[in-house]
Formats: C-alpha cells, structure tokens, sequence
C-alpha cells in the first residue's frame, strides 16, 4: 500500500462514523459510496417507508460501484437508520445533510444538528446553491458548518464543491477537503459564495442556451443532446473551456484565441436567448421528452457509459514530442 492509500485510510480512520440526514436521491448516493468505503453509517429521514425506499435505492447503486472496483458485498452490513435526527447525529464523526433546498428547512436541521452533535463533528451540507453563510446563522458556532457540494449521482461523479461561509473556519475547510479526497472525490474550494456555486451556475448557463434553441425550432431536444454528446461533450470531458479555447488559439494559445476569435464569442453573448419556463414552453420541453426507455434503464445506461467515460479521461496520455522532431526535420 502506498503512501497516498495509507493517508487517505487514515482520514478515513478519524471520521468513520457518518450520519446520513436525508434519504433522498443525494442522500442515498452519499450512503452507498460511504458504505463502499468501509465507514458505518446511520441515515435519517422522516418520511414514512424512506427506509425500504433507501435500501431499494442502494441495490441499484452495485452495478456502478462494482465497476468503479468498490467493494459491494453485504453493503449494508454497516448501515442503520434512525428515524429520531438528534440520535442519530449524537455520535457522528461527519454528517453529510441533503434536506430539502429550502433555507428555513436547513437553517433548522443544522439548530437542531448542532444541539445534539459532537463539538468536533464535520457538518457538511450537500445544497445544491444556498450559501454556508445564509445557513450557519442558525448556528451558535456558524465556524462549524462548510457546504460539500456533489455532483449528481454523488457515488459516480467526482467532484465536489466545497464552499466555506464568510465564518467557516479554515480548519473544517481543510478537513472537508481530505475526507472527500480520501473517498476519492475530486473536492474543489471555491474562493467566494455565489448563488449556485459554479458547476451548476455552468449547468444553468447551458440549459438556458439548449431551451431557446428547442423554443425557437432551430433543433429538437434529441438533435441538441446529440449535438452536445458528440461535441463539446466529449471535448469538456478531457480539457475545459478554458483550456479548450487556449488550444483552439493554436500555438499563441488564448491570448491569439481573444484576439482573433473573441470578438466573434462576444458578439454571440449578445445573441444568445432569454426564454423563460412558463406554462407554454414548459409544456413544448415536456411534449419533446421521450427517451426510448424508462427512467431507470435511462439511469443504468448512463451510470455505464459514464465510467467508460472517466476511465477513458483518467488514464495518463501518451504524450511524445516526435511529431515535433519529424517537423523540424521536414522543414530542414
């Protein structure tokens, strides 16, 4: 075992005990990769059946975690639900909140998260957009609380954004950083809280291009997905936009890219559409979506398609410099 393992099993070590809040989509997804990490974990959830619901979600979850090389056998054997929200926090190590995205629901789960968990307890929460500092003032120690955003479905996809509050301490930053790297998320430290942080700031940007294009006829829906996945889709998943752009300048890079092309990218920022999701364009979006398949099949196909995917994108490039010397040799 090398080095890296040994630290990261370390981390692991120290925050072993980890508390579910919400046993929802997210929620379950956080629980099935905890539990492939060897980590005992309690979930809690109010609503009636959410434990059946949680194991029902957590079988779906082994075909992917088996092809990420996680282990999945009994995968529950270090699991317990716990319906009451102050016992199951009292013993935590890390609790990972995924209530519903509505600030006075959060500000009251971490009242009452605080009251009942240990001083030392990580308290991350998994918003999708509302700011740690908006959160934390229902906090007595508001240094305490730290956003660990994921990325849908948070036990395939990699990263996670963590956001401090304007009062979060720098220890708990850093220590929300090494456990989720020690669960071999990709976490990224934003320098500044901004409404929907960035990923899903970039998701909105998009989505909001795509709408307009579908509501002005120029595509459908499908000829947009097709259009993404067999282009800036397979690009973005290898270099983002800036580096994508800097070898779109070629040998000056993006400086030659904004002088030459940056003109033309402005111009169409001032194209782009504006549509809004009313009643008649919700209902044009919703009359276009037909996929061929059933939400779960959609969901097993794209969880398998996604590992190829990302171990495609992980494994190192073949990068040699003999191109170069065949040119200069040409050239002599």
């Amino acid at each position: 075992m090398n080095d890296t393992h040994i630290a990261a099993d370390g981390i692991l070590d120290a925050h072993r005990r980890v508390t579910v809040v919400g046993a929802g989509v997210i929620g379950s997804s956080w629980t099935a990769l905890f539990l492939a990490k060897g980590l005992t974990v309690t979930v809690t959830d109010p609503l009636p059946d959410a434990d059946r619901q949680l194991h029902d979600q957590l079988r779906q979850t082994i075909p992917t975690l088996r092809a990420l090389g996680l282990p999945t056998a009994d995968l529950d054997r270090n699991l317990r639900f716990e319906a009451d929200l102050g016992k199951a926090v009292a013993d935590a190590d890390v609790v990972q909140e995924n209530g519903p995205e509505r600030l006075d629901v959060k500000q009251d789960l971490f009242a009452r998260i605080e009251q009942s968990a240990r001083p030392d307890a990580l308290l991350l929460s998994s918003t999708s957009g509302i700011r740690a500092t908006d959160i934390a003032q229902a906090l007595r120690q508001p240094e305490r609380l730290v956003i660990g955003h994921p990325f849908n479905p948070p036990h395939l996809i990699p990263l996670v954004e963590v956001v401090p509050g304007e009062r979060t301490g720098q220890d708990v930053v850093e220590r929300a950083v090494a456990f989720y790297t020690a669960l071999g998320k990709m976490p990224q430290v934003l320098r500044k809280e901004v409404p929907g942080f960035v990923a899903n700031r970039l998701q909105a940007a998009l989505f909001r291009e795509a709408v307009n294009l579908v509501v002005e006829g120029v595509v459908t829906e499908s000829e947009l997905d097709n259009i993404v996945t067999s282009s800036i889709g397979l690009r973005w998943a290898v270099a983002g936009p800036f580096q994508s752009f800097h070898l779109g300048g070629g040998p000056g890079g993006l400086p030659h890219f904004l002088e030459h092309l940056g003109p033309g990218l402005e111009s169409l920022w001032r194209d782009l559409g504006t549509p809004e999701l009313d009643e008649p364009t919700n209902q044009l979006l919703s009359g276009q979506a037909h996929f061929g398949a059933s939400v779960e099949e959609l969901e097993a196909a794209r969880d398998a398609a996604q590992i190829k995917v990302l171990q495609a994108a992980s494994a190192p490039l073949a990068l040699t410099t003999e191109p170069a010397r065949k040119r200069v040799a040409s050239d002599d």
